[in-house]
């Protein structure tokens, strides 16, 4: 059963919480994704749309992408996002933490990879001699939280691709989107879902010299305190239902 207690939470803190808590994710996939094309050899883990680009490059013979990493990495993106929406259905229908146990499962496997790199690489970046078990893994672990983010809902915040939020923040500033009850938050959400993976890019971008392994074991971490910190406010009555289940 949902663990909840007190008074139903108000509608503009809970759309605070919910922005607050999606452009932390935010910010972290686009490190994930920093880290993978930094370290782990010119590929993306959680931008499929970028892979897609990148496989056609290697089918036509151009740039320095190989069919091997960008497809293992689309083909484990898939997988987690189908993943992700047969368990998440199964705890949803349980009433349980879905959005925290999602999350957590996204953290142990980012941990996961970050151990498998340093166990077989070592500290260092795995540019060079790229790895496609940990490609594979953090592409699982983005692909479910694209299943995350879909099933969470929060409009504007995706947490994985910046382009639609940029179109629309734009048609908003130029008047074009008709004036609704949310439109400041909206406007808050699209700009924070586009600040937030410029920002994860600049924060996994500094996060390189640790090299891959650790780099992917401090951003577990990250999201595992997020996961944590979801189950607490729950049990608290003091997240929104959104984000419990």
């Amino acid at each position: 059963m949902r663990e909840e207690s007190g008074p139903p939470l108000p509608a503009d803190h809970r759309e605070r919480q919910q922005t607050v808590v999606m452009t932390t994710l935010t910010v972290l996939a686009g490190a994930v994704d920093a880290v993978s094309f930094l370290t782990m050899g010119h590929v993306f883990t959680a931008l499929a749309t970028g892979n897609v680009l990148f496989l056609a490059f290697a089918v036509a013979g151009e740039g320095q992408v190989t069919v091997g990493r960008t497809a293992s990495a689309l083909a484990a993106f898939v997988l987690g996002a189908a993943a992700g929406a047969l368990v998440t259905t199964g705890l949803v229908a349980r009433r349980r933490h879905w959005f925290a146990a999602a999350l957590a499962i996204e953290g142990v496997l980012l941990g996961l990879a970050g151990l498998t790199a340093l166990w077989r690489h070592g500290s260092g970046s795995l540019t060079d001699d790229p790895d496609y078990l940990v490609i594979a893994i953090v592409a699982f672990a983005m692909g479910l939280r694209a299943d995350t983010a879909l099933r969470a809902a929060v409009p504007g915040m995706p947490t994985q691709l910046a382009q639609m939020s940029l179109v629309r923040l734009i048609h908003g500033l130029a008047g074009a989107v008709p004036s609704t009850p949310l439109r400041g938050t909206i406007r808050v959400r699209l700009l924070a879902t586009v600040v937030g993976i410029f920002a994860g890019g600049v924060l996994g971008a500094l996060m390189t010299p640790w090299g891959t392994g650790h780099a992917l074991l401090a951003l577990a971490a990250a999201v595992l305190t997020v996961a944590g910190l979801n189950v607490v406010l729950a049990r608290q009555g003091l997240l929104a239902p959104e984000l419990v289940g």
